[in-house]
């Protein structure tokens, strides 16, 4: 499977705003964007004057790559959003949300959702009662995710688990740190995604 393998870091910049895929160093001063909030490369610093489509684009690459998956994949959850009830912006953006990778970072296991990803395909958590390893799997109301028994020594899981008391839990989510355990409380709501992504855009995008 095709994976991105250069500096993350570039990712933000290029995208002009923090994506957070660094975990706890983006929250720093290290973070390279804070150093160089412009696009990398010779002529990063240079203002240009973006066309619609362009707009589009960079806004679709900003939410993929922020959740780390592949342009087909991305394009597929579109497709699925397009075709459920409501707003096919919102719903893209549940679809994204509800993915376990997410919601493991979003718990608190795991510095970011590259890590996250990493954990699940090792089968480091149990999903109601089950082992699991796809981090695209959905989530849904009333789910219970454990860190396995052996699992929970690893380093990097406790580390996160001292970022999240900084970085918040989402309200739809409850995580009980102390037993390893997160509990999925409801639904996410467009209000529950804090970062700033304007949908439409994407929707506007696809719809050409």
């Amino acid at each position: 499977m095709a994976r991105y393998t250069e500096a993350k870091c570039k990712l933000c910049r290029r995208e002009g705003t923090k994506l957070f895929l660094k975990g706890d160093r983006c929250y720093t001063d290290k973070c390279a964007y804070e150093k160089r909030p412009y696009p990398p490369g010779m002529a990063g610093r240079l203002r240009r004057k973006m066309s619609d489509y362009a707009i589009q684009l960079r806004e679709k690459q900003k939410v993929r790559r922020m959740y780390g998956v592949l342009e087909g994949q991305f394009r597929m959850y579109y497709q699925r959003a397009e075709g459920m009830k409501g707003v096919a912006g919102h719903n893209l953006l549940f679809l994204l949300e509800r993915r376990l990778d997410n919601v493991i970072y979003r718990l608190g296991y795991a510095n970011s959702r590259d890590q996250a990803r990493q954990l699940v395909r090792h089968g480091v958590f149990m999903l109601n009662g089950r082992r699991v390893n796809v981090p695209s799997m959905q989530v849904h109301e009333g789910d219970e995710i454990v860190v396995r028994e052996e699992s929970r020594k690893i380093p990097v899981i406790n580390e996160a688990q001292e970022v999240i008391a900084r970085r918040g839990c989402p309200e739809w989510l409850e995580s009980d740190g102390a037993n390893f355990k997160g509990v999925v409380k409801a639904m996410p709501t467009r209000e529950d995604i804090q970062f700033p992504i304007n949908e439409q855009l994407i929707v506007e995008l696809y719809s050409k």
